[in-house]
């Protein structure tokens, strides 16, 4: 009989150990600055990281690109839609702020990042910081500051050229996602053949790229064992310990936004009891946690809020089909306290400019990131990368990302639900709080 091949996530988990255990290793018994480990360091494992980090950082840009125009796109024409379009839409970007504000208060408050001695922290800056402190200081410099500062505002966000910003080294990932926004406004405003010829050029870019994405993540669990033994081989135990502040801090923010801003939202908006709308739910929601998948969720999100909380279907298909990939709440929570604890961790101090700009990067994220497993991990990458921030630390994060995936794809779909039965409610329909639940 063929045995099942070894799940991913297991399988990262298992480079996870070995990277952690071999480091740790060679830390006790060589030190972390001796010759073998620096060695090691410089000619296998980094070279093997490297390679998996680059190959990440090579379908950034046309995932982001098609991702972004495909899921504005997909909103559909707002003068069509309506009053439901413009609903839905204000509903998923305020509560993706909210998201967003929550993961970056916590990261500033908790600071997981610096929870690390100070000799180690010295050396993680030194190590990890890249190019930042360079870009802070050219943000700062003297002839910026004649500039006004809306003046300013603007040239960061809107390029002059979008073909330059895709050629950058890093890419500007704010030019390209402001680009993919208006080229996605566009399409919903530009009916007709040529404009749906252009989307299913993008769909198979999109296809394309998560495809190759899918094979990029087979090399993960040796990736994850050679970035990891990086680390730990030359900082030690004080690395791994702090990696336990940033999955509480995590935890704790997913927790806060579903049992805090959801049950404001079902209780306020959708007049709906939050302990009757959970109950109601639990079947989606165990369904997401299983699969970490917006996407493979779906139906029975569908069904779910159909049967159990009486959402009309033309509300409940729009609402929840646009959702699966444009209101991803925990996504942008987590890409938030992810890009703040890696940058705390590199000695790197976000100004308050870099952290609005991570803000909009998680909400644009959030609408442009797959609805599959581990899919804003290419994301992350890109914003450290954008923010001078060395992107080999995401190895830190990877080995405990599938536990996490779980939990905020549960956010995700519960996100999409209270949604859906916000503007089934202010559309003036009944929802069901009583009665039988669908089953499994």
């Amino acid at each position: 009989m063929k045995r099942a091949p070894m799940p991913l996530h297991t399988r990262i988990l298992l480079g996870l150990t070995t990277g952690v255990v071999s480091g740790l290793s060679a830390n006790a018994v060589l030190g972390g600055e001796s010759p073998t480990v620096t060695w090691v360091v410089t000619q296998v494992t980094g070279p093997v990281g490297t390679l998996f980090l680059r190959l990440i950082l090579m379908v950034v840009v046309p995932l982001v690109l098609a991702s972004l125009v495909l899921g504005v796109a997909g909103i559909g024409d707002v003068r069509r839609l309506g009053r439901i379009g413009l609903k839905s839409l204000a509903y998923t970007l305020a509560i993706s702020a909210v998201s967003v504000g929550i993961g970056l208060g916590l990261a500033n408050l908790v600071q997981p990042g610096r929870r690390v001695p100070a000799a180690t922290a010295a050396r993680l800056a030194e190590r990890f910081g890249g190019d930042a402190a360079r870009r802070v200081a050219e943000a700062a410099a003297p002839h910026r500051q004649t500039e006004a500062p809306l003046m300013t505002v603007v040239k960061t966000i809107v390029p002059a050229n979008p073909v330059s910003a895709l050629a950058s080294d890093p890419p500007n990932m704010l030019h390209l996602m402001f680009f993919a926004v208006i080229l996605g406004v566009a399409a919903t405003l530009v009916p007709g053949e040529p404009t749906a010829a252009l989307l299913r050029g993008l769909q198979g870019l999109y296809g394309l790229t998560v495809r190759i994405i899918d094979m990029i993540m087979r090399l993960a669990p040796y990736a994850v064992a050679c970035l990891l033994f990086n680390s730990t081989a030359q900082f030690g135990l004080d690395l791994v310990g702090t990696l336990a502040w940033f999955v509480a801090t995590v935890l704790a923010g997913l927790c806060l936004h579903m049992f805090g801003v959801y049950s404001l939202s079902v209780a306020l908006l959708s007049k709906i009891p939050p302990r009757v709308f959970f109950r109601r739910i639990r079947l989606a929601m165990v369904t997401a946690f299983s699969t970490s998948s917006s996407n493979a969720t779906l139906p029975t999100a569908l069904r779910v809020s159909e049967e159990n909380l009486g959402v009309p279907p033309h509300i409940n298909s729009f609402v929840l089909t646009v959702g699966a990939t444009a209101n991803q709440n925990g996504t942008a929570l987590y890409e938030g306290v992810t890009v703040l604890f890696l940058a705390q961790l590199a000695g790197v101090d976000l100004t308050l400019g870099q952290q609005v700009m991570v803000v909009y990067f998680a909400l644009l994220g959030s609408i442009g990131t797959a609805g599959v497993p581990s899919g804003s991990i290419p994301f992350i990458v890109a914003i450290l990368a954008t923010l001078g921030i060395a992107p080999e630390l995401i190895a830190i994060i990877l080995g405990v990302d599938r536990i996490l995936d779980m939990c905020r794809t549960t956010l995700n779909v519960a996100g999409d639900i209270t949604a859906a039965t916000y503007v089934a409610r202010s559309e003036g329909y009944e929802l069901r709080t009583d009665g039988p639940l669908a089953r499994a």
